[in-house]
């Protein structure tokens, strides 16, 4: 691997990818994806707690000869909830069909789709919570009685018919459990939520992958990148292709604890998992704003970023990493925040810096005042 050549020159896009991190599938990622996915549940990694309750529900169903009961998993993108949709279906050796809940926009659509099932089919609807809800009241008896309501004609001539449905499992995948409504998620017999993953856990995906993908990657390797994959098995994976490519572009081909830090670091990747945005984030609030508290819309402005894009990409991870907090008058940054940065943490009870923009106290009261 040769760092020091002064001719050395990064793999394009090298420093140009702001969505290497990003928890949910890329264009045309899928199908990559699709070929490192784990076709049974003996197969499958990590989840134990819902690996295990899951296997008890597939297999009572089978043995009775019937369609499981409806499933719901939730859970934050690239945990793995679409491959246990699948393999749902492979478990109880019924046909997979996939749609997701934006793409169905009417009743109609639905209506189609479920009168093309089989019995037994496995229906896998991501994105349950982004179901329209006109479309959620004709699901309501297809989940419960497996039969459909459908209106025929216009006006005073219009009648309804109701159309007997095979028993099908329907599989529902959300990341925002408290937007499907009451009703919805009460006709689910089954829900798990899909947890972030160890490191240890990683390290096995990592390594499986690595030999699907035929990349010769040792035991430091693989833990590197597993460390660096904020607990989802997707970025793990995605960070495992991009090494490959500097292994194979700048190395020997084989992914080694040394290659792994240095193609991290190119993709700029820290040891935390944080990426150029990221701590593009902490920096602003620490250096800028000294550590807070700072309101989202300020902060955004300050990144040049979108308030939603911190709120939903950004802000996750840093609250779990445990390098921000939230409070009622803004974003505050915690010590561990300092610490990472590589800045001295602020002493106790000595306030901060007003010449700092926005990092005036809200209440700068003297002895003399506070008693009065």
């Amino acid at each position: 691997m040769a760092t020091d050549d002064p001719d050395h020159t990064a793999p394009p896009g090298a420093h140009d990818d702001p969505e290497l991190l990003e928890a949910g599938a890329l264009p045309g990622e899928d199908r990559v994806d699709a070929s490192l996915r784990p076709g049974r549940l003996e197969e499958f990694i990590g989840q134990d707690r819902v690996r295990r309750q899951l296997e008890l529900v597939l297999v009572g169903a089978r043995q009775r000869g019937q369609a499981a009961d409806h499933v719901l998993l939730s859970g934050a993108p690239g945990l793995g909830k679409t491959t246990l949709a699948a393999i749902v279906a492979a478990e109880v050796g019924a046909a997979f069909r996939a749609t997701s809940g934006p793409a169905i926009e009417r009743p109609g659509d639905l209506a189609a789709i479920l009168t093309g099932l089989e019995p037994g089919d496995v229906l896998f609807l991501d994105e349950v919570h982004r179901l329209p809800r006109t479309v959620e009241e004709v699901l309501y008896p297809a989940m419960e009685d497996f039969q459909l309501d459908i209106v025929v004609g216009k006006g005073p001539g219009a009648r309804s018919i109701r159309l007997d449905l095979p028993r099908f499992t329907l599989v529902g995948a959300t990341t925002r459990t408290g937007l499907i409504s009451s009703p919805l998620r009460d006709r689910f017999g089954f829900s798990a939520h899909l947890e972030h993953y160890e490191v240890h856990e990683l390290d096995r995906i990592v390594r499986r992958s690595a030999r699907l993908l035929e990349v010769p990657v040792d035991g430091e390797g693989a833990v590197e990148i597993a460390s660096r994959s904020r607990g989802t098995p997707r970025i793990a994976n995605r960070l495992l292709r991009r090494v490959r490519d500097v292994a194979e572009v700048e190395g020997e081909g084989r992914v080694d604890l040394d290659l792994a830090r240095h193609a991290l670091e190119l993709f700029d990747v820290d040891e935390l998992g944080l990426d150029r945005l990221d701590r593009r984030v902490l920096e602003a609030l620490v250096d800028g704003f000294g550590g807070g508290p700072v309101g989202l819309t300020t902060l955004a402005t300050a990144v040049a970023e979108e308030p939603d894009t911190l709120e939903d990409a950004v802000e996750p991870f840093l609250l779990r990493c445990g390098l921000l907090q939230r409070t009622p008058r803004g974003r505050t940054a915690t010590m561990a925040a300092y610490a990472h940065l590589g800045r001295p943490a602020p002493q106790a009870g000595s306030g901060v810096d007003p010449r700092r923009p926005g990092a005036v106290p809200l209440f700068d009261l003297d002895e003399d005042q506070t008693q009065t």
